[in-house]
């Protein structure tokens, strides 16, 4: 621990002015300075004095002569406690703000001098403070008055000091006894707790931290434990000549550092967790400041000042180390376990410590808000603006990722893993396992809206497809949502009750958490949110935006057209937008806050709020939506008021009545007896269940309380008779043959003869019973009755009624059954005939009138075809022998394999007909198989090849057409078919058609005569070979009469006339082409030819700047040269290639060489600069004149080679004199004396060989 001098508070004065107390405020706003003058003095963080006031006697016109002994700030920081010698504690209120009106909250007189006051952290409305007399007292703040915890006897109470737990506290006593209290084991008044330490001197000097330390006069520095009083560690200073008394103590907030103050100095001692002891860290000298009467640490850690006796007030930066964070906050360790984070430019702080005393080793701040520091078993998280901590035990992976998207909690991302941390709490909020970290994916709930009860709730993906909801107060699973495609959006409401989410497919839905239902909102959903702060949802379904300002009836949507996408939805004051990009400009559609109030009311329960919001609205379905959300959500709260008012809103008179009533009834009871809870009533809970419809549950309600006549009235209103008289009945009520009277009089004057009917019957009145259904118009009730009980025998007249009734009725069916039972057997088959019942007619024919059995099939068949029931006709048509009718309704069926077999059994001439019908079902079916079968049976065979080219199914064409047709007939057929097809513009099938018979030459001639040539020659390279080129050149020259150039280019390339095309191109004076060509074709050397030709035609300067562009100087040069046309290959070097110019020259030297014109040869080689070229072709030529002479005017140095000419010349005529003088000429005599020697040994040779050849003849 370092202590550096920040600055002086107060300077100190000439006199002795104690310092009396100081003390700093919980929050570290305030520093509270009193001295001998008894004027509080208030400082504020930076030591500016910002207020003063002075301390009051105990009484109203006391002497001003007391002392203050010590101050103490109230948890809050909002009050202060003042204890003074004059035997009263004062507790100010000075409020959170800077100028705030100070008053006496507080005061507790005792009977003895006040010494020492604290006020333990975790109680508000307590203090402690102790006195004179030795008197251990405790001040409410509630009731203001105050009690005696310990009586000391009289033992002076040197200092009252509270615990770090902020519920125990010690007092310290002149005999150096201690004694220690805490809240949480009770206080006891009157008993007196045993000694908790023993100190050596009086203790004026203690403090509470890691453990209690005490000093005093006799220069020892003593640390005892807090638990349970036993002495730890002594410092002895004894021996210290410059120590004087210890007067003064002040306690870092992490209670590993102290400070205590004696004569100009004061010691610093700090705990050291490894070594489990306290040492001795730094002294602190301060001249001239005498004693130390007073010090306080700062809450923060972060400063500690100390008092003087002559009234000065210093101020020391307590810290191990400090720096800048991103130049926007100053981190300052006070402890390796306490950070204090300052914002630079609000000077606001925030203060994290470890509990656990851990290290902290890194510090990080995100979005300006939000702190996180590393301990290597903790993790600290804190929120700046809410000042809510948060401490989690926490072993670090180094991958851990942290968001703080949601205001209460901190969402941790690790691989697989996502932790949850709520500000303030100290355990980990959840624990989620997914692979899924996309903010999209995962929606937090924590206690946002107030809706009468707390709620933590966390919506995540376990896979793609699956939605877990868990409720993260209790760590249970709410709900878990399966769907069938991959989720790539979801979001809880505020309140947590509803989550929407999307699918890849960009289906809206709309889950409630509640009754776990999920049901579509949107089928196409690019943009979906909740309002802020609200239930209502904002989506966009292509160029719709869609609102639901009631989620509870999704079906109820309000639609703007946007041309657009969705941006943003901001919410401020009144009013809330919808942000749509439209390209250029944003556009805004403001949405109806009254409407989206009435959501936020509703979540908190205001119903009252709602229904003003929905009284300024127009009735319409939005607003009716509303209204019935709002009346149901009364009817489940009991707030019946309300309900009536809804249901009034909603038009419904029934139940805005029935409410009333039992609103009145509720103000008559509550009136009656005031202070019950008029729900409970018997009779209110009875007309809530009638209300809701649970009339058993009623009437048991009404039973209980002995109410049946009630009950059954309440049956009677609701014309509930059949209960009333089961009621009745149950209880063995006199009245029940009165209820039943009445019963049957009130259902025949309301006309409701079945009941009255059915009354009769279960009374065993038949007849009476079956005359009231006749009545009622319930005719075949009454038979069925009629035949029942066997009334035919004796009521004639009645079943002659009940006839009359059915067949009035139309209960032809009815009424046959009724006279079959009667035996009447052909009223019967007459009234099932009239009512087209040929069923049991047919049935009743087969046993009573057999010959009518066919009569009635044909009819029954016609009647089922007349109603589309044709299967069902067909068997009947058969058992009538009707074969045509039933063909004709199988193949109407499309039964037609049935049909097929039914016309084989028919005459020959009609089959045709039916199997052209057959046929053309099975066309139009596309079963083009089975058709062709039908129309070769129909003799069409010309049909199915058509259907076959129709269907581009050539080989089975031609396959049906030469099977069933003559050559020449298929020939005229497919040529015609072919010709009908070109026509329409059909080319390839009409290709194929003239391919299928062989008529390559038609479709060869269709393709050109409609200018097709691509498929001509596709025909011609597949069918004609060997007039593929010609029909290319023909085509070409075609073209190329046409202007269509490249056509013909094509055309003369492909038959492999490139030249021709260049001539093409050139005769069209398109040389730019024709030069194109000539070097595709025939490489660089066929194109500098063209150029050449080009630049020859333009001739002059204009030719010139034609090759120069084309780069072909150089090659038409060349070209010129070898083509001996040296004037215009000079010409064209004056232009623009001068050093081509000896090239040209000497190449029309050698040419004119080779022409025997010497003397133009010579000009040429001179030109040239080939002196001696000229000189070697008169050599050659043996013109020893001219070589000599151009050899002395241009080349000296070949007049040798002249000479050396000349002399061979002679030596090989024999005339070695002139050799010798031009050998001598030449300067080479050497070479005269080796012709002399070789001349010699030639003629001894000679000689040689003669007298050999005279041996060998002499031989």
């Amino acid at each position: 621990m370092q202590l550096r001098h920040h600055q002086t508070v107060i300077a100190s004065a000439n006199d002795i002015n104690r310092v009396t107390s100081m003390c700093w405020s919980p929050d570290g706003m305030r520093l509270a300075v009193v001295t001998t003058n008894r004027i509080v003095m208030l400082f504020d963080q930076n030591y500016e004095l910002r207020d003063k006031f002075a301390t009051k006697p105990a009484k109203k016109d006391g002497p001003k002569t007391f002392t203050v002994r010590e101050m103490v700030f109230s948890p809050d920081s909002a009050q202060l406690a003042i204890a003074q010698s004059d035997n009263v504690v004062f507790v100010y209120n000075l409020g959170n703000e800077w100028g705030a009106k100070k008053s006496i909250s507080a005061r507790f007189e005792v009977s003895s001098s006040v010494t020492s006051v604290t006020w333990p952290s975790q109680h508000q409305g307590e203090l402690i403070f102790g006195t004179a007399d030795g008197k251990v007292k405790l001040g409410n703040l509630r009731s203001r008055k105050s009690g005696t915890i310990f009586n000391g006897d009289g033992n002076y109470v040197c200092r009252v000091v509270s615990g770090p737990d902020g519920h125990s506290f010690l007092s310290a006593h002149l005999d150096g006894t201690m004694y220690r209290f805490s809240f949480e084991e009770g206080l006891s008044s009157g008993m007196k707790p045993p000694p908790f330490a023993q100190h050596s001197c009086p203790p004026f000097a203690i403090g509470w931290g890691e453990h209690i330390m005490c000093a005093g006069n006799d220069k020892l520095v003593s640390f005892y434990d807090g638990r349970d009083g036993s002495l730890i560690q002594r410092f002895d200073y004894t021996n210290d000549d410059n120590e004087k008394e210890f007067c003064s103590c002040a306690v870092a907030p992490n209670g590993q550092s102290m400070v205590i103050g004696s004569f100009d100095h004061f010691r610093i001692f700090a705990f050291s967790k490894k070594k489990y002891q306290w040492q001795e860290t730094a002294l602190r000298q301060i001249d001239n400041a005498y004693t130390l009467t007073s010090a306080a640490w700062k809450h923060d850690g972060s400063r500690v000042v100390v008092g003087t006796l002559c009234g000065g007030v210093e101020a020391y930066d307590a810290c191990l180390r400090r720096y800048k964070y991103q130049g926007a906050y100053e981190i300052t360790y006070v402890s390796n376990s306490q950070v204090v984070v300052e914002k630079l430019s609000s000077a606001a702080k925030t203060v994290l410590k470890s509990q656990f005393g851990y290290e902290i080793n890194k510090v990080n701040i995100y979005q300006d808000q939000y702190i996180v520091c590393h301990t290597p078993e903790t993790l600290l998280i804190g929120d700046m603006n809410s000042h809510k901590l948060s401490e989690v035990a926490w072993q670090s992976s180094g991958h851990e990722k942290f968001h703080f998207d949601y205001p209460g909690c901190c969402m941790i991302f690790n691989p697989g893993e996502l932790s949850l941390v709520e500000y303030g709490s100290s355990d980990i909020l959840a624990l989620c396992r997914t692979e899924f970290m996309n903010l999209h994916l995962i929606s937090v709930r924590i206690n946002e809206r107030n809706i009468g009860r707390e709620y933590k709730l966390i919506a995540y993906l376990i896979d793609q497809q699956t939605i877990h909801i868990v409720d993260m107060m209790n760590n249970f699973t709410v709900a878990t949502v399966q769907h069938d495609t991959r989720i790539d959006w979801l979001e809880l409401n505020g309140s947590g009750t509803q989550l929407l989410y999307r699918d890849k497919r960009r289906h809206l839905r709309l889950f409630n958490i509640a009754e776990k239902e999920p049901s579509t909102m949107l089928n196409y959903c690019s943009y979906v949110q909740w309002v802020p702060g609200s239930d209502v949802v904002v989506a966009q379904n292509r160029n719709n935006l869609c609102v639901w300002y009631s989620i509870d009836s999704p079906e109820q949507v309000t639609v703007f057209k946007i041309k657009g996408d969705i941006v943003d939805i901001v919410r401020n004051g009144q009013d809330t937008e919808v942000f749509v990009d439209e390209g250029l400009t944003t556009s805004r559609y403001v949405l109806d806050n009254t409407l989206i109030g009435f959501g936020t009311a509703m979540e908190d329960k205001d119903y009252e709020s709602a229904i003003q919001v929905l009284e300024n609205l127009e009735l319409g379905p939005e607003t009716e939506a509303m209204w019935s959300q709002l009346s149901d959500r009364a009817l489940e709260e009991k707030q019946l008021h309300i309900a009536e008012r809804c249901f009034a809103a909603r038009g419904d008179i029934a139940k805005t009545y029935y409410l009333h009533q039992i609103n009145t009834l509720i103000d008559e009871l509550e009136e009656q007896s005031p202070g019950i809870d008029a729900y409970e009533n018997y009779r209110v809970r009875a007309k809530i269940a009638i209300l809701n419809r649970q009339f058993k549950v009623a009437e048991a309600i009404l039973l209980e309380n002995g109410k049946i006549e009630d009950a059954m009235r309440m049956y009677l209103d609701l014309n509930r008779w059949d209960d009333c008289i089961a009621l009745a009945e149950s209880k063995n009520h006199p009245s029940v043959d009165r209820l039943r009277k009445d019963y049957f009089s009130h259902l025949l004057q309301t006309g409701q003869e079945e009941k009255a009917g059915q009354l009769k019957e279960r009374e065993g009145d038949y007849k009476q019973a079956v005359i009231l259904y006749l009545k009622g118009g319930l005719p075949g009730r009454a038979a069925q009755l009629f035949n029942q009980q066997n009334m035919g025998s004796y009521e004639h007249d009645l079943q002659e009624k009940i006839a009359d009734h059915l067949f009035r009725a139309g209960l032809f069916e009815k009424a046959g059954d009724f006279f079959a039972e009667m035996h009447d057997n052909e009223r019967a088959l007459d009234a099932y005939k009239r009512g087209n019942v040929f069923k049991r007619a047919i049935e009743l024919c087969r046993n009573v009138y057999p010959n009518e059995v066919v009569v009635l099939e044909e009819q029954y068949g016609d009647y089922l075809v007349a109603n589309k029931q044709l299967e069902s006709a067909i068997n009947h048509f058969m058992e009538a022998g009707k074969y045509i009718k039933a063909i004709e309704a199988a193949i109407e069926a499309r039964m037609l394999n049935k049909a097929a077999a039914l016309v084989e059994a028919v005459e020959p001439e009609v089959q045709n007909n039916y199997y052209k019908k057959i046929a053309r079902r099975y066309h139009k079916n596309d079963q083009l198989d089975k058709a062709e079968v039908f129309y070769v049976r129909a003799n069409m065979p010309e049909v199915a090849v058509k259907m076959y080219t129709q269907a581009d199914k050539w080989d089975k064409a031609y396959n049906v057409a030469s099977k069933y047709m003559q050559p020449q007939d298929v020939d005229v057929l497919y040529i015609g078919q072919a010709q009908r097809l070109e026509s329409q513009g059909k080319y390839d099938e009409a290709e194929k058609m003239y391919l299928t018979i062989q008529a390559a030459d038609l479709a060869i001639e269709m393709y050109r005569k409609n200018r097709d040539y691509d498929n001509m020659f596709r025909l011609l390279q597949q069918y004609r070979t060997s007039e593929l080129k010609q029909e290319h050149l023909n085509l070409a020259v075609e073209m190329a009469n046409e202007h269509n150039y490249k056509g013909a280019e094509s055309h003369f390339v492909a038959a492999g006339d490139w030249k021709a095309a260049v001539n093409m191109y050139r005769k069209a004076d398109r040389w730019e082409d024709a030069i194109q060509v000539a070097k595709l074709r025939g490489g660089p050397k066929a194109a500098t030819h063209v150029a050449f030709a080009w630049a020859y035609q333009l001739g002059g300067e204009e030719g010139a700047r034609l090759l120069t562009r084309l780069k072909l100087i150089e090659p038409a040069i060349e070209y010129a040269c070898e083509c001996l046309n040296f004037e215009h290959a000079l010409e064209l070097a004056n232009a623009n290639a001068k050093h081509k110019l000896p090239d040209i020259y000497l190449r029309k030297a050698i040419y004119l060489e080779d022409e025997g014109e010497f003397k133009d040869a010579e000009d040429h080689f001179l030109q040239a600069d080939k002196p001696r070229e000229a000189v070697l072709m008169y050599i050659h030529q043996k013109d020893w004149l001219n070589a000599v002479r151009v050899a002395e005017a241009y080349d000296a140095d070949s007049i040798v080679d002249v000479s050396m000419a000349q002399a061979k010349d002679a030596v090989t005529d024999g005339d070695f004199t002139r050799a010798e003088s031009f050998y001598l000429r030449a300067k080479k005599p050497e070479l005269m004396i080796e012709e002399y020697f070789l001349f010699t040994a030639l003629k001894k040779g000679k000689r040689r060989e003669r007298r050999r050849g005279t041996d060998n003849m002499g031989f």
